[in-house]
């Protein structure tokens, strides 16, 4: 008798207490932000004084702000490969704009983010740019469920703002405002999209990716968001003249022909203080969509219940290391916001050491109470968000094509390019990497140090991947297949 009471009263307990704590069997529901070529221009980053995200601020207020994250990849398709995989590029061998996960034999059978949350039981909605431009949107692709538009920069001038640029005058290279209304635009027809789902109240749990094309060039926006930062106040990032001067030539082979103007040709033709305005406007409008996304959480009850994350794949020079663009290891190019928010995660809180994109995919499968996948490369950041203390602090690693990497920790960058040239900046004292400390002996032991954290294992860009791809042959550079002669003068400088 008294074995069946305590079984009765066992089973009261359990019963009470699930009724209790219904947030441990309900799974959370997930909204997957994705922002492209964001760098750290924002305002709860104080990556640029004059800034205005008061929606990324509110998101980060609710939650966590890594304020120290890095891309794993200075360039769409690698980067977004490495996050939505789990996988390093140095293990994929996939560095440039191609080649699709799903075109190479040996990654086919790869389980990407949202596959893996598919497979356990949530809805998965994609709408925007998630994998690198229409991958994964095809016919015979699998990786969502339910697909709303994609990337579209519409709608576009007539004739190119700035005029003929360098590098083949690729029609993307523009900025500037025409007449043309926000609605209008690809991105506030995907933040519809992901409103409207949102405005059904899904059933089951949801994935819900939404990605955001601006502020990639071009970077048209509406006279609105232009006016709100005014040519004669406008604010340049910090630039140093002659900045390459003691950076080693290879540190040119990673862009060596881009479509993307060099720093020259911005200030011969006065276009310089164009895209910063431009680029500034563009985030302040993706971030009035970003808005919309988290309006329609909270009128929907959706938001206590909902994890939140928010991330950039790679950020953007607007002139610094007389560059405009990506494809660098230095921070304007790795360093990119990072925000989660939602239950389980501390509200209003900040973690300042080194992590990674690679790190979203076990991060989210443990927020949500997946299966573990041991092969993934990333950490769960599970107690940072949850307040634990963390012993192990890990650098953020960067790989900008093959065998060319970049270690980030609290104090440091070191680079080490495929020709073993170096470069170690003290980000402490030189926050804008001015000074390559490389040369000097008595800092051999820190380069050593950093340079265990180097990938052992670099896998060789496949055949025929040229887009932005740079390989070596006996020691000879080739950028998108053309060699690299010693006597070649660096392009368009």
């Amino acid at each position: 008798m008294k074995s069946k009471l305590l079984f009765l009263f066992s089973l009261i307990f359990l019963l009470s207490a699930c009724s209790i704590n219904p947030e441990k069997v309900e799974k959370p529901n997930v909204l997957f932000i994705s922002i492209d070529d964001l760098n750290d221009w924002i305002g709860c980053l104080d990556g640029h004084p004059q800034i205005k995200t008061p929606n990324i601020d509110k998101l980060a207020a609710r939650g966590m702000l890594f304020t120290n994250a890095h891309t794993q990849s200075p360039i769409c398709n690698p980067s977004r490969t490495s996050l939505l995989t789990g996988l390093r590029p140095s293990t994929t061998g996939v560095y440039g704009l191609s080649p699709w996960i799903r075109n190479v034999d040996s990654l086919k059978h790869l389980v990407t983010l949202p596959q893996y949350f598919s497979q356990n039981g949530y809805t998965n909605y994609s709408t925007g740019k998630i994998f690198h431009g229409n991958n994964g949107r095809g016919e015979n692709d699998n990786e969502f469920d339910i697909l709303g538009p994609g990337t579209d920069i519409k709608p576009i001038p007539e004739e190119k703002i700035i005029g003929f640029t360098p590098g083949g005058n690729h029609p993307l290279m523009d900025w500037g405002t025409f007449p043309h209304k926000d609605e209008e635009k690809g991105d506030y027809e995907v933040a519809s999209w992901a409103v409207d789902v949102l405005n059904s109240k899904p059933k089951d749990p949801f994935f819900l990716s939404c990605g955001f094309f601006l502020p990639h060039v071009p970077v048209y926006v509406t006279e609105k968001w232009f006016n709100m930062y005014p040519y004669e106040t406008l604010v340049m990032p910090p630039m140093l003249e002659n900045d390459r001067e003691d950076t080693p030539r290879a540190s040119w082979y990673n862009h060596w022909k881009v479509p993307e103007p060099r720093l020259k040709w911005l200030k011969e033709d006065q276009q310089l203080k164009p895209l910063v305005r431009s680029y500034l406007a563009a985030i302040s409008f993706v971030d009035s969509q970003v808005g919309r996304l988290l309006d329609a959480l909270d009128e929907n009850g959706l938001t206590e219940n909902t994890i939140v994350v928010l991330w950039s794949d790679h950020g953007y020079h607007l002139g610094e290391k007389e560059i405009s663009g990506k494809n660098t290891l230095w921070e304007r190019s790795t360093h990119v916001p990072l925000i989660f928010a939602g239950p389980g995660i501390n509200k209003n809180d900040k973690y300042d050491n080194p992590v990674e994109l690679l790190d979203i995919y076990p991060t989210l499968s443990a927020l949500c109470n997946l299966p573990e996948k041991s092969e993934l490369e990333g950490v769960s950041l599970l107690d940072q968000l949850s307040g634990k203390e963390v012993k192990s602090v890990r650098p953020a690693i960067t790989t900008n094509n093959y065998k060319n990497h970049s270690i980030r920790t609290n104090d440091w960058r070191y680079i080490q390019y495929a020709d073993g040239s170096e470069e170690l900046y003290n980000i402490k004292s030189d926050p804008n990497e001015w000074e390559n400390l490389a040369d000097s002996k008595d800092l051999d032991g820190i380069k050593t140090k950093l340079a265990k954290w180097i990938p052992e294992e670099n896998h060789l860009p496949y055949f025929g991947n040229g887009f932005r791809v740079l390989q070596y042959e006996n020691g000879t550079p080739i950028w998108e297949g053309e060699v690299i002669r010693p006597e070649d003068t660096i392009p368009d400088i």
